[in-house]
């Protein structure tokens, strides 16, 4: 019998950890699966994804830049993902349609909250970045209760319509990029830009963070890096890369597909090697 089929697409995508993160959730069941990666760029994605599926395969991961995309293709869309025009999962339905689902945030929230024992709540947070990625997280940081949620992209156009989006004025809104330095300090700031993917860094004010702070970035690695060290430059209280969220949203996605929730404390330890 073939094993079943999935993959991760991106572009780039050869740093992807979701391969062996879904190998070694199918070990603790005993699932015999072969998971991939596919690099291919925006204007490729849609026929790529379609060649995928039309081969018979059940499900794929979705990266930097093509989570709008895959929301736009699906036939249907979970509402998470509903409410942030993105997706990071696909499904083949039983009828050969596919559906759209979005666990970016609830991974996030589940990495600081459990992993990272902090509480978001009563907290202000910063969000850098307007595209997928803070699309993604933006409303589930609301749903946890943090007191305010400013929301700051180089593109300012970009901010304000995921403010508007958001649709409660009292508690998110947009600021210019330029205004960082006049912000004050925030107890949540989340790095939701693809400066760190690309090679690049962002220049930051430290007056952003404290020693209540927990920067969090959704990248992880070597793309995290430049900001975890401005956060310790900053002495933030608590600096992440997104390591653990990348476990959890696979953890999501792979319950989507087999029925079977993975436990992710030991996958999580062993990409994380003696730092975990």
């Amino acid at each position: 019998m073939q094993a079943a089929q999935f993959a991760v697409f991106g572009h780039p995508i050869k740093h992807s950890l979701s391969p062996p993160i879904h190998q070694a959730f199918a070990r603790q069941f005993g699932i015999a699966l072969e998971y991939g990666t596919v690099d291919v760029a925006a204007e490729g994605f849609h026929d790529a994804v379609r060649r995928f599926f039309a081969g018979g395969a059940v499900g794929a991961n979705v990266t930097l830049p093509h989570k709008a995309a895959a929301f736009a293709l699906a036939d249907e869309r979970s509402l998470a993902a509903t409410r942030a025009g993105t997706a990071n999962v696909l499904t083949r339905l039983g009828d050969g349609r596919l559906a759209a689902h979005n666990t970016d945030g609830a991974g996030l929230l589940r990495d600081i909250t459990e992993r990272h024992r902090l509480d978001p709540r009563g907290r202000s947070a910063l969000l850098l970045g307007a595209g997928g990625a803070a699309r993604g997280v933006a409303w589930n940081l609301l749903d946890a209760g943090v007191a305010t949620l400013t929301i700051v992209n180089r593109s300012p156009e970009s901010a304000d319509a995921l403010a508007a989006a958001i649709a409660e004025p009292a508690r998110a809104g947009a600021r210019h990029w330029e205004d960082l330095a006049a912000l004050g300090r925030y107890d949540l700031i989340v790095n939701a830009t693809s400066a760190g993917v690309l090679g690049g860094g962002l220049q930051l004010p430290c007056s952003l963070a404290g020693p209540r702070s927990l920067c969090y970035d959704l990248s992880y690695g070597a793309a995290a890096a430049h900001f975890l060290a401005w956060a310790r430059t900053a002495d933030a209280g608590y600096a992440c890369d997104g390591l653990g969220m990348l476990v959890e949203t696979a953890a999501d996605a792979f319950e989507l597909w087999h029925g079977k929730r993975p436990a992710t404390d030991p996958v999580y330890a062993q990409l994380r090697g003696p730092d975990a």
